[in-house]
């Protein structure tokens, strides 16, 4: 058996080398128990080392903050523009589908150049206006109140509209990808609106670079069992990928030359 310094570099280095531990594997591999990690995990964070989770620990503050759509937008912006392109691909002709809130949404709106009919629901206004230049795109914007950070409106108005739609595809920003928690956004009137789309239809596909990954928002949309697809950058861990796999969602990582 390892000893408490031995356990502590041990869950540093697998910290360090996938951005997230988590307590049942750190408790096989080290083979102790469940109350022995968590104690492990706390005296790290004491020392800051680590921010503890929900069943494990990351590296950085899973608490994400909500930024102005205008700054999001340079965050990561080669990495939300090669996930969006490929998403853009997924789309087919005659289709019929809901793009949310975010500045990957835009990216992916900026994306899209149909040479048949596309009908697109959103609640994102500058996703409306980027596809209002495309002949062959039918938008249609939902109403309600703006959220002026996300340029973008939510509440009962909209929810009401998607009640009585059906599409075949969600494509789907977050603000955070938590292995125990799920899809999270900052705002819980948002995190109501992507329930209300996630229900309308058939396949959820959510688009967020790695930076996402093991972060969480005060608003939570879902479970990860309830969605179908994630792209994503190649920033994420391998062990990630797998852990997301083993839940039954197709992950596709694109490359970005980073690595």
């Amino acid at each position: 058996m390892k000893s408490i310094t031995e356990r502590h570099q041990y869950i540093l280095k697998k910290l360090n080398d996938a951005g997230y531990v988590n307590v049942q594997e750190l408790s096989t591999e080290m083979n102790v128990s469940y109350v022995t990690i968590r104690k492990d995990l706390k005296l790290l964070e004491d020392k800051n080392l680590l921010f503890r989770t929900h069943g494990g620990g990351t590296k950085t503050n899973p608490y994400t903050n909500d930024k102005p759509v205008a700054e999001k937008e340079h965050l990561n912006a080669g990495e939300k523009s090669i996930i969006a392109r490929a998403a853009a691909k997924m789309i087919g002709h005659n289709d019929s589908i809901i793009i949310a809130s975010g500045t990957t949404m835009l990216a992916l709106a900026r994306s899209i150049h149909p040479e048949k009919h596309l009908t697109v629901i959103t609640s994102a206004l500058n996703v409306a206006l980027e596809l209002s230049h495309h002949q062959h795109v039918e938008v249609l914007q939902l109403g309600g109140q703006l959220r002026q950070n996300s340029s973008s409106v939510m509440g009962p108005y909209a929810e009401q509209i998607l009640a009585d739609v059906s599409c075949s595809m969600l494509f789907l920003g977050v603000d955070g990808i938590d292995l125990e928690v799920g899809l999270t956004t900052t705002s819980l009137m948002e995190a109501r609106l992507n329930q209300k789309m996630i229900d309308a239809a058939q396949v959820t596909v959510v688009l967020a670079d790695s930076s996402k990954i093991g972060r969480r928002g005060l608003g939570k949309i879902c479970t990860l069992d309830q969605i179908q697809y994630i792209i994503t950058d190649d920033g994420i861990a391998d062990s990630t990928v797998k852990l997301l796999e083993d839940k039954g969602i197709n992950v596709t990582v694109i490359a970005t030359n980073k690595k």
